[in-house]
């Protein structure tokens, strides 16, 4: 058995930040998760449909692996991330950092891996590796997943060796922490600013507060448009609340971030967008429950009540991300 010493194997909300924690942690960095999710940009909104979904999506941060890189970036932490589409490569990438002490981060489906009670396939999930035997990896996940876990290899490298939305080639990465000492501080507001600036500037109607809009447009037809509105809808509730996102659509952490960040800037712009996300992370509470008694009763004022909200949600969110963008 080889097992990196001294992992804090702490499982938080949602996956890319929990295993951001681990590898950062083991470096020297602790950061709450809230202030790893803003200081990488991590919230968005898109709304995702096509023919061979049940019901259309609603994803509430950037892609995966864009925190990990808007994150490394942004503090000047060194990212080395390595795909490949040999088994025995993909093995050798996160076996050697392993035995050199350092924990390692994995892009994979989640489908395979053993610990999984719903299986779904998501390729953009990610988790952070720190030992191996001769049959399991020992991995952290998030809290709800049971933080300290660990899978088959041989579902380990079919998870990682997957392909479809979202996937990578067996992605595998490692973070270095800058020799010099750095201010992560500074960071916040460029953070902030940059988060903003790409949430108001979407290039597509389904993105940004364009894509909330557009939601609350569509949902009032989702009883039509599940296959099976009993099961699909009250499914997606979930996800919205308990699928990783912290809830509340990630706009609880996002909140958080902020109420964080007015504790170290004095600033009534902030002030004021922290206040408008607190606003919003209720609403999209109440959306993620209209949308479950959707399905649960067939009532389609569930899903019209819901579009009002997401209405508002789209004002409201735009109009924090234009005072946030002025800080």
């Amino acid at each position: 058995m080889t097992i990196v010493k001294d992992i804090e194997t702490r499982g938080t909300h949602h996956c890319e930040t929990t295993a951001l924690g681990v590898l950062l942690r083991h470096e020297g960095l602790d950061l709450t998760e809230p202030m790893l999710f803003g200081l990488g940009s991590g919230l968005s909104f898109v709304y995702w449909d096509s023919k061979g979904m049940a019901v259309p999506f609603l994803g509430g941060r950037v892609r995966p692996f864009d925190l990990t890189r808007n994150l490394t970036s942004r503090l000047g932490l060194t990212l080395t991330a390595k795909e490949t589409t040999s088994p025995r490569r993909a093995w050798e990438n996160v076996a050697t950092p392993i035995d050199a002490g350092r924990p390692v981060g994995l892009q994979l489906d989640c489908y395979h891996l053993d610990y999984f009670r719903s299986k779904v396939h998501f390729g953009g999930h990610v988790v952070a590796m720190y030992g191996y035997d001769e049959h399991d990896a020992y991995l952290v996940d998030t809290e709800q997943q049971g933080g300290a876990v660990r899978t088959s290899r041989v579902g380990l490298a079919r998870a990682r060796a997957e392909r479809g939305p979202m996937t990578a080639r067996n992605r595998s990465f490692t973070i270095t922490l800058p020799a010099r000492p750095f201010s992560w501080q500074d960071q916040i507001i460029p953070a902030i600013k940059d988060c903003a600036d790409a949430f108001l500037a979407a290039p597509i109607a389904n993105l940004g507060h364009r894509g909330i809009e557009k939601a609350g447009e569509q949902v009032p037809g989702w009883l039509l448009r599940a296959d099976e509105p009993r099961q699909d809808l009250p499914q997606t509730a979930l996800l919205m609340e308990r699928g990783g996102t912290g809830g509340a659509l990630f706009r609880a952490l996002y909140r958080d971030f902020l109420g964080e960040c007015t504790l170290l800037i004095d600033d009534g712009d902030l002030r004021t967008g922290h206040r408008l996300y607190a606003e919003a992370a209720v609403l999209w509470t109440d959306v993620s429950t209209l949308i479950a008694k959707a399905g649960e009763s067939g009532d389609t004022d569930h899903l019209k009540q819901a579009g009002l909200v997401l209405h508002d949600l789209s004002r409201i969110e735009k109009d924090a991300m234009q005072v946030l963008r002025r800080l």
